[in-house]
């Protein structure tokens, strides 16, 4: 078994920090929810596609340090390496944004996990060579065919359901706000926890 996981919006949780930064730039009203795909649909209904690209990049990268990890995912991670299960971060990732400021993203991206212990050998102690940040989508199907993931665990059923997407790799979706109940081909988790009763076994 070799367990593959994205970065952004699977490990990293942005729903807070986007939402503040919009509201404090004036981008958005009080009124839209805690939620990443709340703050994109308010822009993009509003004709401001252009803005929501800059604030991720701006999330993404010099504010990433706010970001936090969803509920669970560090714990994940540390019951892998006690029970030696094999794990890879696999994450399309552009050197920097689109749009806005050029951020380093893949810096941002390693000095976060830095900071959550994932190369802590007391915490995580995740070896650099298993963090890749690929810069294209292509390179990301590429690089999980290449490692060898038995099993992959995702947010986008768009990329999961890609053909591209290696066969026999088993996919996971990641849903934590249930935005995908509609989708019948991958099996769904809505949390770590639930990811980890699925993926690793019961100790009790």
């Amino acid at each position: 078994m070799l367990i593959g996981v994205d970065l952004d919006n699977t490990i990293v949780c942005y729903d807070e920090l986007l939402r503040a930064v919009a509201l404090e730039s004036g981008l958005i009203p009080e009124t839209v929810p805690v939620s990443k795909a709340a703050v994109r649909d308010w822009l993009r209904r509003a004709g401001r596609e252009d803005l929501w690209i800059e604030l991720q990049g701006l999330v993404y990268g010099a504010g990433m340090p706010e970001a936090r990890p969803f509920p669970g995912a560090l714990e994940f991670f540390a019951r892998c390496r006690e029970l030696q299960v094999p794990v890879s971060i696999i994450s399309h990732r552009t050197r920097h944004p689109y749009l806005g400021r050029q951020y380093d993203l893949h810096q941002a991206a390693q000095t976060w996990l830095a900071a959550h212990g994932f190369y802590d050998p007391g915490r995580i102690g995740l070896h650099a060579d298993r963090v890749h940040l690929e810069l294209t989508k292509e390179d990301k199907v590429a690089r999980i065919a290449a490692s060898g993931c038995s099993h992959f665990i995702d947010d986008l059923p768009e990329f999961l359901n890609s053909p591209a997407f290696p066969s026999g790799v088993e996919r996971i979706l990641f849903d934590p706000a249930g935005l995908h109940a509609d989708c019948s081909t991958i099996r769904r988790a809505a949390s770590w926890a639930a990811i980890e009763r699925l993926l690793l076994p019961d100790d009790s």
